[in-house]
């Protein structure tokens, strides 16, 4: 039996965490006494590194005052999630379905592949208790952002997996441009932080987490 790995963005695809980000945001920028970017330029960015995501917001300031800037994130995100709990960042609808129906078939592994920090990953797949979910976690520390695909290619080398029987979900143009660039099937779903004509280079758009469900059996079911 060939396995397959079905790998998750995170921020706009599993979870819900725009509370977190945007008020990590207020206060980072706070701390730098430089007036926070709107909501939407702010939203625009999730999915990239954090150095890569202060560059495109605030691309006038200099490399050190823009490394406070991720420093001060990373700590008012830590804290953030620590004071709100899973609550604060709660899955999408239908998700924690689609990842136990996924998890209980013998042919399918889970990934991740996050512009997110580890400690910022670890801590929100422990507050839903999903880290034993996924047998691969590629984050933003350890791989350049999106969207390079080195991410998809080191969570092919730690899975196992060829990159023909792998697939990428995500709800931006960085999960899709990542994917392709890989040559791996991509989903995109239109609940996250793009809009829907962001998703242009994937092979299936969805709408919820059943549609989800089906692309994703529609392009297993091609694998085999």
């Amino acid at each position: 039996m060939s396995l397959s790995l079905v790998i998750f963005d995170v921020d706009g695809t599993l979870v819900d965490s725009q509370g977190d980000i945007l008020g990590a945001m207020s206060i980072a920028f706070a701390s730098e006494g430089i007036e926070r970017p709107t909501r939407e330029a702010i939203l625009a960015i999730v999915g990239l590194s954090l150095p890569q995501a202060f560059s495109h917001l605030a691309p006038e300031l200099g490399p050190v005052q823009r490394t406070r800037l991720v420093e001060a994130y990373k700590d008012a995100y830590a804290e953030l999630r620590m004071k709100g709990g899973p609550e604060a960042s709660p899955l999408y609808p239908g998700i924690p379905a689609l990842l136990e129906r996924l998890s209980a078939r013998d042919d399918v592994l889970l990934g991740i592949a996050t512009g997110k920090s580890r400690r910022g990953l670890t801590a929100l797949l422990e507050s839903h208790g999903l880290t034993q979910r996924f047998v691969t976690r590629q984050c933003a520390d350890d791989n350049p952002s999106k969207p390079h695909p080195a991410m998809l290619f080191n969570a092919l080398d730690e899975a196992g997996v060829d990159p023909e029987r792998a697939m990428m979900i995500g709800d931006t143009s960085y999960d899709m441009e990542m994917a392709q660039a890989a040559g791996m099937p991509r989903i995109g779903v239109t609940w996250g932080y793009h809009p829907p004509e962001a998703l242009a280079g994937a092979e299936h758009v969805v709408d919820d987490a059943a549609g989800l469900q089906r692309a994703i059996d529609t392009v297993l079911e091609g694998m085999t």
